[in-house]
């Protein structure tokens, strides 16, 4: 479906929430709603780069698996993984084993944490904020790469992190609020969006 259409509930909502419940979940508690706390941004940001070349259905329905693999996404502690780490994350079935993506997310750890004083992850993505736009009315209107992606994925290389070209820079931010792509007639745009919590589950309040 292009454009919105009825959920499980009535309410209407864009339409790739709606080929299952664990969309429509992620679509209506998280997605495009703001998200504060450096190690909740890590995770949407390591999310987003395991992601690449998979659908996106794939790693919502291994997140608990990924929390568990990962320290809870906790920045500090996967920076200090080493071989014996990366060695059982290859062998872990319950998360992607792509060994480019598990080195990425630590070295991603490492360069959060080895950012300049005053700056911070979510910082750096306010900072890439695309200006307001009319919402898109359907799925097509919906950009995959923009200026302001294409920008933050120079400054995140340039800031040491990897794995995040300009699509999955823009999927970033529209993941965790910093642009809202819901469309035009989809309930949480007239809802407003409340902010997910930076809760250890990810779980709003």
């Amino acid at each position: 479906m292009s454009g919105a259409g009825p959920g499980s509930d009535g309410r209407l909502r864009c339409g790739w929430a709606l080929a299952s419940a664990d969309y429509e979940r992620y679509h209506d508690e998280e997605w495009g709603r703001p998200v504060r706390g450096e190690a909740a941004l890590f995770e949407r940001l390591s999310l987003e780069a395991f992601q690449s070349g998979l659908s996106w259905i794939t790693i919502l329905r291994k997140r608990d698996a990924f929390r568990r693999a990962f320290a809870g996404f906790d920045p500090t502690a996967v920076a200090e993984f080493g071989a014996d780490d990366v060695g059982r994350l290859m062998t872990d079935t319950g998360i992607v084993r792509n060994r480019q993506k598990i080195d990425a997310t630590i070295a991603n750890a490492r360069a959060l944490l080895a950012l300049p004083a005053g700056t911070t992850l979510g910082s750096v993505l306010e900072s890439h904020r695309p200006p307001p736009r009319p919402a898109p009315a359907e799925l097509a209107d919906v950009p995959a790469i923009t200026p302001e992606s294409t920008a933050l994925a120079r400054e995140l290389k340039r800031l040491g992190f990897r794995f995040v070209g300009p699509t999955t820079a823009y999927a970033m931010l529209q993941a965790t609020g910093y642009v809202d792509d819901h469309l035009r007639d989809c309930w949480v745009r007239s809802d407003g969006g409340g902010e997910v919590s930076a809760t250890p589950d990810g779980a709003r309040p």
